[in-house]
């Protein structure tokens, strides 16, 4: 496959999964509004488009703690869960209210998995929905051989097969906060790339962030022999 296929834009199917530290500013308990509007903008391209796009969302329980004021820390069980309970409601609306201002209309599915966490979840939704591309904004631009920050570390723009060398570099460039870090989304792109759809991790720290990728974007492309990228018509 030709690296130079790797752009957003080529797929027609896309399930975009964003994690809580990017949606939700903690400090502030709110949706970051700004950064949100941009990825909508994103969104809303693609879905002019024609590209059918997904929406795999954590930030529940965060705009939920938020608005229960429930103390900083480690959360009760039945703490967490009024939490996500509350803060549902509010995350539905929020990507509702975001989407209507491009004309889109929202519809929400819920699907839980005891066994897993939001990336391989977004991964099984990419599979259950015979998307093309799953697209894993995270806290860094893709994998690294080495921890990101130590020096001399090597971004890798492509992996074409999941190997033991490249789940040993997960486990060593595991720099995120949240919950998982890169371990769960190399699980995840064993799951998408198995399955035929290709995966790419990419920084959500930056405005316009699928725009960002096909701009060149620093990101890490998970690709799949099982499914070739062709130019779209």
């Amino acid at each position: 496959m030709s690296h130079q296929n790797l752009s957003v834009a080529r797929f027609r199917r896309i399930v975009v999964k964003v994690g809580s530290s990017l949606l939700v500013d903690a400090e502030q308990g709110r949706v970051r509004a700004g950064w949100l509007a941009s990825l909508v903008s994103d969104i809303a391209g693609r879905h002019r488009d024609r590209c059918d796009i997904m929406v795999v969302s954590s930030g529940a329980i965060a705009l939920g703690r938020s608005m229960l004021r429930l103390p900083s820390g480690a959360l009760r069980l039945e703490d967490s869960q009024a939490a996500a309970a509350v803060g549902q409601i509010a995350l539905a609306r929020t990507w509702s209210e975001a989407l209507s201002g491009h004309g889109i209309t929202a519809g929400q599915i819920l699907v839980t998995l005891q066994d897993t966490d939001n990336d391989r979840l977004a991964a099984r939704v990419a599979t259950m929905t015979s998307a093309d591309l799953l697209v894993l904004l995270s806290d860094v631009d893709g994998l690294y051989d080495a921890p990101p920050d130590r020096a001399g570390s090597r971004h890798l723009p492509v992996v074409e097969r999941i190997t033991p060398q490249i789940e040993a570099m997960a486990g060593a460039a595991g720099s995120e906060h949240a919950r998982g870090g890169m371990a769960t989304k190399i699980e995840a792109g064993k799951i998408a790339t198995t399955a035929g759809t290709h995966m790419v991790i990419a920084s959500g720290r930056i405005d316009n962030p699928l725009a960002a990728i096909d701009r060149g974007a620093r990101a890490t492309w998970f690709v799949t022999p099982a499914n070739p990228v062709t130019s779209r018509k």
